[in-house]
């Protein structure tokens, strides 16, 4: 499960769905594993979204950020228990366990806490949908996220999400839609705010009044 869906278009769950979800694997003896491949690490404002709900899933998935962008690395997380299962040669993969990718893994999650950049999308991400919220539009429906992973849901009378984010890249703002009809914003954590404000004023112009 994708305790923030990204692909689906940014979507939250509701308040405690989670936790029920959590408690229903607990009852039945099932594995709860989280998919943070897009929202760990950070992204959501905590190092992984799950958190907000107060929750440990038996296995979370990640990837993306886990190199910083610099080498294609991703990992499984799980207890001695549960891995514990696969025997050396059980398992494998061409590049399981890649030194380098192991080393940029480690350096990237250093970085991400000693620089404070969780705690620092948490901030922004706030920052950043309340003055999304302020913009005047007419083809906004709803915008929705966990710090810096944020989804702008565009009415269906807007004509789709693509065109807008199209032009926004011609100001130099990179984001993508999904879903059809989101935009979707996931800058970097070390983005400052005075970039977020930049930023600002060229959506205000793509989708403002």
């Amino acid at each position: 499960i994708e305790p923030i869906q990204g692909e689906g278009g940014v979507i939250v769950p509701p308040e405690g769905y989670l936790k029920s979800a959590y408690e229903i694997c607990k009852t039945h003896n099932v594995k709860m594993i989280a998919d943070e491949i897009q929202s760990g690490l950070g992204r959501s404002g905590k190092l992984f979204a799950y958190e907000y709900e107060g929750i440990k899933p038996d296995v979370v998935t990640i990837g993306k950020a886990l190199s910083g962008g610099c080498y294609p690395v991703s990992a499984v997380l799980s207890s001695k228990e549960i891995l514990g299962v696969f025997k050396p040669g059980d398992h494998g993969s061409t590049f399981g366990g890649n030194p380098l990718g192991a080393a940029i893994a480690r350096e990237s999650i250093k970085v991400l806490i000693e620089e404070g950049l969780i705690e620092k999308s948490y901030e922004l991400g706030n920052y950043f949908r309340r003055k999304l919220n302020e913009i005047k539009t007419d083809i906004v429906k709803e915008i929705r996220g966990k710090g810096l992973f944020i989804g702008v849901e565009l009415k269906p009378e807007a004509g789709g999400a693509r065109q807008y984010c199209e032009s926004l890249k011609k100001l130099g703002v990179l984001c993508k839609e999904t879903h059809e009809n989101v935009i979707r914003f996931a800058p970097p954590l070390v983005i400052t705010k005075n970039e977020i404000d930049w930023a600002l004023e060229k959506v205000k112009k793509v989708i403002g009044k």
